[in-house]
């Protein structure tokens, strides 16, 4: 065989596979930087500004209803303090509602998804508190735990309680039958059954239901201030008072203020879910 035959009959050399785009170039499906392009950030820019232009309208056609933007952000820069001070307020209401109801709901949702018996007790009474309007039973609370911070705590708690009892519920109740098979081959405890498969299952059901919980903790909170006697402080307080005075620049700021903690809180939960939950479907 001649140089020639050998060179015809080589094998074709292998053409490599393109390189990945770096996670920092724009190429990138999930770039990290990929907000700078304006397909990202362009549709809610405009958004905002033709809610803007909607607002300055309406203001001009209902200023009993509606103050001037300008108003609402001269409130806000010259009181910045008086904000900080009530948004504290009604996050720490928040938060230790939220962590009053998410012990409570966790354990009854563990118990219920082990034992019937116990389910067949609590769902009904769980359904119940769900649909009960609490602001009702607020002046209840107030007499019997006072003016304190309690009554606040435990409306949030219970406005929290329901979605993370049956999301983590229906978590704990998911796992395949052919998994638990498995291990109760292997002589796994009802422990180590809960720990290692029941608990993982249950966790994008338990983020999905904290998505939902966590800026509803802030409304419970609010509701909880206005509805209940001897709240002096808080963003609930302060729309209250500024309403009974017809300070709208003052309410519309103080609801401005509650909607960016919403917003803050469901980014966080978010950002925890995608370090927990890495290897779930639902944050690729």
């Amino acid at each position: 065989m001649t140089v020639a035959d050998e060179r015809t009959t080589a094998p074709a050399a292998k053409t490599p596979p393109p390189a990945e785009p770096s996670r920092f170039s724009l190429k990138h499906p999930r770039s990290r930087i990929a907000w700078i392009r304006p397909a990202v950030w362009l549709p809610l820019v405009v958004t905002l500004v033709l809610l803007a232009g909607l607002w300055h309208w309406g203001a001009g056609q209902l200023p009993y209803l509606l103050p001037p933007l300008s108003d609402v952000g001269s409130s806000l820069s010259g009181n910045f303090s008086y904000y900080v001070h009530n948004a504290l307020v009604t996050l720490g209401e928040a938060t230790a509602g939220l962590g009053m109801g998410f012990v409570a709901a966790f354990v009854l949702a563990v118990l219920t998804s082990e034992l019937p018996l116990v389910q067949r007790a609590v769902m009904p009474i769980a359904v119940v508190l769900n649909v009960t309007p609490l602001v009702a039973i607020a002046p209840a609370l107030v007499v019997a735990f006072g003016f304190g911070p309690m009554p606040k705590l435990i409306i949030t708690g219970l406005i929290c309680f329901f979605p993370i009892l049956i999301n983590t519920a229906t978590g704990l109740r998911s796992v395949p039958q052919q998994v638990l098979q498995v291990y109760r081959t292997m002589d796994a405890s009802r422990v180590e059954l809960l720990w290692h498969v029941r608990v993982p299952s249950a966790l994008p059901f338990l983020f999905a239901a904290l998505r939902i919980v966590f800026p509803l903790s802030i409304i419970g909170a609010v509701v909880a201030e206005m509805s209940a006697s001897g709240s002096t402080s808080g963003l609930g307080t302060a729309i209250s008072v500024a309403s009974s005075m017809n300070q709208l620049p003052v309410v519309y700021a103080s609801i401005f203020v509650l909607a960016l903690m919403g917003v803050l809180l469901l980014l966080a939960v978010t950002l925890v879910e995608r370090r927990v939950l890495h290897w779930h479907d639902s944050t690729q």
